[in-house]
């Protein structure tokens, strides 16, 4: 891809929030060349405007959440952003009629059909890639995640339970797009919370709009997910950690050139590396490609 893209015609769907449990109509509007991915707060006076970036990440309990200095909140961004990524999107406009992206069935599947309907189409300008130069990484006692110089883009990420669930043969997964597909490979992988920790997420006023039909819950009491028909893939939890981590990414508001890598990140960690990135211009620059040949093979089938 060497330009940048938006889509051709707005597109609305209705759903639930997941933290907030309110209901919410998202519309999806084209957006001119340069102009980014801007949320709009409709249900408030005089609709807001944040524009994604990664300094606006300002609370990270279960999910990433836009917060500007007057405290609106455009929150759970994550699987909508993952989905943008997906379908290269630069400049596009999210209108909300509440303070959370809707949930749907807890993956980004929704959101690429939706995209699908808006049509994805290209604009004149050209895509500004954010490559790699110098290996930024954070680390927090044992949970880490770090971006490496790499002529494509590839994502790695390994998580650790104290669960029988997670089976340490299914909880490491690595997803080049050069040679895999997001939408086969990641897309349906959907979020997940432990049966005992619902409570406690309730209490603290989150996950209320969560149910069977929009996250796995993993019954501790017998080792099995509750959801009918089971998992959409036996290491459907680290792929959905994978599709968060391309999601905070992509927060940053350009395709990266280079490779991520976490071990038990979430996107509390990942913001922070988006963060240390963007504080040290030493580590990274905007290129852009005049030619698809010139293109890293990892955008070309997006």
């Amino acid at each position: 891809m060497i330009f940048q893209r938006t889509i051709k015609t707005p597109v609305t769907v209705t759903g639930v929030g997941l933290h907030s449990g309110c209901r919410v109509k998202l519309t999806l509007r084209p957006a001119k060349s340069d102009q980014g991915i801007i949320f709009v707060r409709t249900d408030l006076p005089d609709a807001p405007k944040l524009k994604c970036h990664p300094f606006l990440v300002n609370d990270t309990r279960l999910s990433s959440t836009l917060v500007d200095d007057n405290g609106v909140r455009v929150a759970t961004v994550e699987h909508l952003m993952s989905a943008f990524a997906c379908m290269g999107i630069d400049n596009i406009i999210v209108e909300l009629s509440a303070p959370e992206i809707p949930i749907m069935d807890g993956s980004s599947n929704s959101f690429l059909y939706l995209l699908d309907q808006a049509e994805v189409i290209e604009q004149t300008a050209h895509k500004k890639y954010i490559k790699i130069l110098q290996e930024v990484k954070v680390t927090e006692g044992d949970v880490w995640v770090s971006l490496k110089p790499y002529n494509g883009y590839k994502v790695k990420v390994a998580i650790k339970y104290d669960h029988p669930l997670f089976k340490e043969d299914q909880s490491t997964f690595e997803v080049d797009f050069a040679k895999q597909s997001y939408v086969s490979e990641i897309s349906r992988a959907r979020t997940f919370a432990f049966m005992y920790d619902i409570e406690n997420i309730r209490r603290n006023g989150l996950g209320l709009g969560g149910n069977l039909n929009n996250a796995i819950v993993i019954n501790e009491e017998d080792d099995t997910v509750l959801n009918e028909g089971g998992l959409r893939f036996s290491d459907e939890f680290v792929r959905h950690k994978i599709l968060d981590a391309i999601g905070d990414l992509h927060i940053a508001g350009h395709p990266i050139i280079g490779a991520f890598e976490g071990f038990k990140s979430g996107h509390a960690i990942n913001n922070k590396l988006l963060r240390k990135l963007f504080n040290n211009p030493e580590s990274w620059e905007f290129v852009t490609f005049e030619n698809e040949d010139q293109v890293p093979p990892s955008f070309h089938a997006a």
